[in-house]
């Protein structure tokens, strides 16, 4: 399947209260790349794999096919030296679209981006990012989840940095 989709650091959180929200523990093969692309993950009580490869050199398409996996499949994976990633996604409309907010936890607590999907690379260009979105971050190799996995907060301060992110506890 293709994705199109763009990828913002949060500037704050709108009111996430009432939203939808589902815990994601993501685990990166094989550990010993600098940039995973392969993708094991638990999203609640459900487990898949996920292969993401940026297409045409744009990194806001994607091609990703996703397997779902049992239980067994998922605890024989897992066990697989792997680097991982926890964050909670909420789910919140704003304008008729849905953006995917992830809070991330643990040693990236503070990050928060926010993923919104297109159906046409036309509906890209014409995007006018909401006001919680601070900047577009599509093109920034660092935050990618397969990049972002194993890291902290203090390994990526300096990219933060330079694009005016402020931690959001």
């Amino acid at each position: 399947m293709i994705e199109l989709e763009k990828t913002y650091l949060a500037k704050y959180l709108p009111d996430l209260s009432r939203l939808k929200s589902m815990h994601l523990q993501d685990f990166y093969i094989p550990v010993t790349s600098s940039h995973p692309k392969l993708r094991i993950r638990k999203k609640g009580h459900e487990h898949e794999m996920t292969k993401n490869v940026m297409m045409d050199n744009n990194p806001e398409k994607h091609y990703e096919h996703t397997i779902p996996l049992s239980l067994s499949e998922f605890n024989g994976l897992v066990c697989v030296p792997s680097k991982s990633v926890e964050k909670t996604r909420y789910f919140y409309s704003y304008n008729n679209r849905t953006y995917e907010i992830d809070i991330f936890e643990k040693d990236l607590k503070g990050l928060v981006t926010i993923d919104v999907e297109f159906l046409h690379e036309k509906d890209i260009k014409r995007f006018t990012p909401p006001p919680f979105c601070l900047i577009d971050v599509s093109s920034e190799t660092f935050i990618a989840g397969g990049m972002l996995c194993g890291k902290s907060y203090e390994d990526i301060i300096t990219y933060l940095n330079k694009l005016n992110y402020r931690k959001i506890i």
